[in-house]
């Protein structure tokens, strides 16, 4: 006991300090690869959960509703508790620690809330209950303190899918891309960008969901760090708005081969 009196006393007096792991699970910072989930309904997930959808991985981790990291398991988002659904994060997070070193770990951080504008993103808007921009800041500081962001999935576009909110679609979307950059000190930072789908009605949407395809193709020729993820093949839940469960499963996947190692 004296002994080790007497070695606090010496921390004390040479200001040594005891360092505690906040959460011994986590990787080395280095190795805590993160990538932030964002946009609306088809990102935030509307899908039929299945079993192999609630298996976590080891290597996988996400922030839950408290801000306390978790290993992972579907659904991810907790926004909206009566829409909840299986979204793409966890098949892309399984692709990715294929591919990479087994010494790698993902981090995935749901920020997508359904039904909303590129305007309400761009304005800091509350909306369905989370202030949208300062919502997805405070969570990328709280991912910055433990690991590095590699990237943004970005499925948004339903909303702005009509003759009112189209209108300078384009120029809103970089300059929210560029607003996340900022948020997370890397103006180069990836932003893989989904399709709307093409099963949206068109008694409801009309041409529109394809003008908007063709402003995100437009993306990648302004901005050489974004990139555009297909989803024509994919099919709707029954609902013609929102990706059924095996189809967002394709997408978690197709979003994985788009990231630049």
């Amino acid at each position: 006991m004296n002994k080790l009196l007497s070695l606090f006393m010496l921390c004390i007096v040479f200001g040594w300090r005891f360092q505690v792991d906040p959460d011994p699970l986590l990787p080395k910072k280095e190795n805590f690869w993160i990538f932030i989930l964002a946009g609306q309904s088809n990102m935030a997930g509307r899908g039929l959960l299945e079993p192999e959808d609630t298996i976590p991985d080891p290597r996988i981790f996400t922030l839950d509703v408290s801000d306390h990291w978790v290993q992972a398991k579907e659904p991810l988002h907790y926004y909206e508790p009566g829409r909840t659904g299986l979204d793409c994060g966890l098949s892309f997070g399984k692709d990715m620690i294929r591919q990479l070193d087994t010494s790698i770990y993902i981090g995935l951080i749901p920020c997508a809330v359904g039904g909303s504008s590129v305007e309400q993103w761009l304005g800091d808007s509350t909306h369905r209950g989370v202030t949208l921009f300062s919502n997805l800041r405070h969570k990328a500081e709280l991912a910055e303190k433990v690991g590095t962001i590699k990237g943004i999935l970005w499925h948004q576009g339903e909303n702005n899918a009509n003759p009112t909110l189209i209108k300078d679609y384009e120029n809103k979307v970089l300059e929210l891309f560029h607003q996340f950059r900022s948020a997370v000190h890397n103006d180069h930072l990836q932003i893989m960008v989904g399709e709307l789908a093409s099963f949206l009605s068109k008694n409801e949407y009309g041409h529109y969901p394809d003008t908007i395809n063709r402003i995100l193709h437009h993306l990648p020729v302004r901005d050489p760090f974004i990139s555009v993820i297909p989803t024509a093949d994919l099919i709707h839940k029954g609902d013609s708005v929102h990706f059924d469960g095996p189809s967002q499963r394709v997408l978690g996947r197709r979003f994985a081969a788009a990231v630049k190692l």
